[in-house]
């Protein structure tokens, strides 16, 4: 029972369909919470809409730059196509071009997610929307507001969001104009919904026609790169600590964690001078580039009884 668990739950997070519910959940909190915390619209005339209008949209935009910054393929595409340090020989085949657009568009399609359920669920709610188009509601055909100057008309509008007391003919009309609003923008919100889910089908559709790979040919290059970032971090995790304990036995004489230590190095001024110059990776035109903030000093060989080590006898 717990392995085939653990087999639907493993398959749910290589679909996607886990993660992309997660963010929808988190989401759909997250604009409750701030709802109710944040928000209050200031019922005055010339603020409302900007106010309201902000709450909507801002929130969306945010949560888009962080689905496409918290994106690690994203990096990994910038890194591969935008790099200044690519190497200038480095031919890219048409192939490879149109399965970069297509891992593009996936990235896209998993940051919209965030942002479309806020618009959706904030437009199903209404409470933005109300704010938002309450100085620019139609009350030409009440009666009550026949005698009311433009001016005294849009500040009796702008304050219909906050339910200030008023006399009873106005509050009919503001609750009309209430529900008015709140049918306009749940309308909005089930709209987007439709045409969200509409071009997802057939961006999905476009994908898989225009896509190079067969079905299984993509199904296998998805597990492909899964598998081959899992591994390139592990073995890069482990050369990373072996080259560093290299390095600063060089350094210091010894390995973090030994128990049978001789020979202890002090290094001089100019040893943490030439270390604390970064040099990494392959930035110029050498053969074999750094790995490490510890510089060219520490690949150099501290022979046993040179000047400044120190030799410990048990």
């Amino acid at each position: 029972m717990i392995s085939s668990l653990n087999n639907v739950v493993s398959s749910l997070q290589r679909s996607g369909t886990f993660i992309n519910s997660l963010i929808v959940a988190l989401t759909i909190c997250g604009q409750q919470l701030f709802s109710s915390f944040t928000f209050k619209c200031p019922c005055q005339v010339g603020k409302n809409f900007y106010y309201g209008s902000a709450f909507l949209v801002f929130p969306a935009l945010i949560l888009l730059i962080a689905g496409y910054a918290l994106r690690s393929q994203m990096w990994t595409i910038t890194s591969e196509y935008c790099c200044s340090c690519a190497s200038p020989r480095r031919t890219i085949c048409p192939l490879e071009r149109r399965l970069a657009c297509l891992r593009f568009f996936s990235i896209t399609g998993r940051a919209l997610i965030a942002p479309l359920t806020w618009l959706a669920v904030t437009l199903l709610r209404g409470t933005y929307y109300e704010c938002a188009a309450s100085e620019f509601a139609s009350v030409d055909q009440y009666p009550v507001f026949n005698n009311v100057t433009a001016g005294k008309r849009e500040e009796m509008l702008a304050g219909f969001p906050c339910c200030t007391s008023a006399p009873s003919d106005v509050t009919q009309v503001r609750d009309e104009v209430a529900l008015m609003h709140r049918y306009q923008s749940q309308m909005l919100g089930w709209i987007l919904i439709t045409l969200t889910i509409i071009a997802v089908l057939i961006s999905r559709c476009l994908t898989r026609c225009c896509s190079p790979l067969t079905s299984l040919q993509h199904c296998y290059w998805e597990n492909h790169l899964q598998n081959e970032r899992e591994l390139f971090e592990q073995a890069a995790k482990q050369h990373s600590r072996l080259l560093i304990m290299q390095r600063l036995e060089k350094l210091f004489g010894f390995v973090p964690g030994s128990e049978d230590v001789q020979h202890v190095r002090i290094p001089s001024c100019q040893d943490w001078r030439e270390i604390s110059a970064p040099s990494f990776l392959c930035m110029g035109d050498n053969t074999q580039g750094h790995y490490s903030v510890l510089g060219d000093r520490v690949a150099e060989e501290n022979e046993v009884g040179q000047a400044g080590d120190i030799e410990l006898k048990p």
